[in-house]
């Protein structure tokens, strides 16, 4: 039989377990979102589309566009769109705009950026 742990040893225990606290995508801000892209590898436990939208995030339009490419959800496809629209295909991001039943909006490329991550970390599909 062990012996008891004592408050000290459990609070230092407390703070590892919080200090190593991976956020999901339930309960991630945009900030953290941000700052997780001076990482290597995206954030454990984010969705396909967000991580497709890290690597754009991070300049990697081709690995967002691998990603996207082969998501079968709504969310998947207004990354798609968001995508080829940064790309200047518009025909391209009409038709996946209409696939994720969005409208090819009127802002601008890194305003539609944060508001697709701001809805997909709150309100995943």
């Amino acid at each position: 039989m062990s012996a008891p742990i004592g408050k000290n040893r459990l609070r230092k225990r407390e703070e590892l377990i919080i200090s190593n606290w991976i956020p999901t995508h339930y309960d991630m801000t945009i900030t953290v979102f941000k700052a997780s892209m001076s990482e290597e590898q995206p954030p454990v436990g984010i969705t396909s589309s967000l991580v497709a939208l890290w690597y754009d995030g991070k300049g990697d339009w081709e690995q967002a566009h691998i990603i996207a490419q082969d998501l079968p959800t709504k969310e998947g496809a207004w990354v798609h769109a968001y995508l080829h629209r940064k790309e200047g295909d518009e025909w391209n991001a009409h038709y996946w705009y209409n696939r994720a039943d969005k409208t090819m909006p009127d802002r601008t490329i890194e305003k539609e950026w944060e508001d697709i991550v701001q809805t997909l970390l709150h309100h995943p599909q």
